[in-house]
């Protein structure tokens, strides 16, 4: 089976020194890996750096594969239409969407690049809202961003990442600035997406949270991946010095409301 994303020697440098250094792994289609660690591990820079959306003044070298093409690891606009492509969920959804645009304008753009009718972009976008747990699409697809809630808003860019087919959605802490409910409402979402759907690199530093959606962990010290494995392993059985400080720093709670589907 061919790799949703495969990433071999991921390196990110700032002025010569090291930040991401040699970072290698692959997710399978619909798979759902979390990649761990404590802020400044570099758990964000790889996001960027997969994304094309790093400064101009960092550099990056490795290779990475979608769906078996080779992507070139270069600034380059994130989202775009198509398949074999990464589609972004940021931890700020306000950030991420246009407050002076109505949503539905903004869900529509990567339909409407597909060749969809503005009609047939408008009922594909409340389907895709409608899948996310929106439960009156038409209101959302009407309203500006500041008149939703950041529950709300998030599901809507998760609904937005989705509109754009991609193979690989790369979620970087997108709950950490979420209360409890709203946490438990978007983890439900991320966790129903079903193994025929986009791979997710789920990017946080909260174990309980990754132990709710992903299967697999990847854990990051200071710009290294110093273990990986199966999250139940991890948590029980760590091998490093450093992913067993995690879990002994974390309180590992199902957060309360999430519902995992059989």
């Amino acid at each position: 089976m061919t790799a949703a994303i495969m990433v071999q020697d991921l390196s990110v440098s700032l002025h010569g020194r090291p930040l991401v250094d040699g970072l290698t792994f692959d997710l399978a289609p619909g798979e759902k890996v979390a990649l761990l660690g404590a802020s400044g591990s570099g758990k964000s820079l790889t996001a960027s750096a997969l994304l094309g959306t790093l400064p101009a003044r960092m550099d990056v070298s490795g290779r990475l594969r979608l769906d078996g093409r080779d992507v070139p690891l270069a600034r380059r606009r994130p989202g775009s239409a198509g398949s074999g492509m990464l589609a972004a969920i940021h931890q700020d959804p306000t950030t991420a969407l246009n407050p002076l645009v109505p949503l539905g304008k903004q869900l529509a753009i990567p339909l409407r690049r597909e060749g969809h009718s503005a009609p047939e972009a408008r009922e594909r976008a409340a389907g895709l809202l409608a899948s996310v747990g929106i439960g009156d699409p038409a209101r959302v697809l009407a309203s500006y961003s500041g008149e939703l809630s950041g529950g709300e808003l998030q599901r809507v860019c998760i609904a937005l990442a989705l509109a754009c087919r991609p193979t690989v959605l790369v979620a970087d802490e997108p709950t950490t600035a979420l209360d409890m409910v709203s946490q438990a409402k978007v983890l439900d979402v991320l966790a129903r997406q079903s193994t025929a759907g986009p791979a997710t690199l789920f990017i946080t530093h909260d174990l309980a949270v990754a132990q709710a959606l992903c299967s697999r962990a990847l854990v990051m010290s200071s710009g290294r991946i110093v273990e990986q494995g199966p999250m139940d392993t991890l948590l029980t059985q760590p091998s490093h010095p450093y992913t067993a400080r995690l879990v002994e720093a974390a309180s590992i709670v199902r957060p309360a409301g999430l519902e995992l589907p059989a």
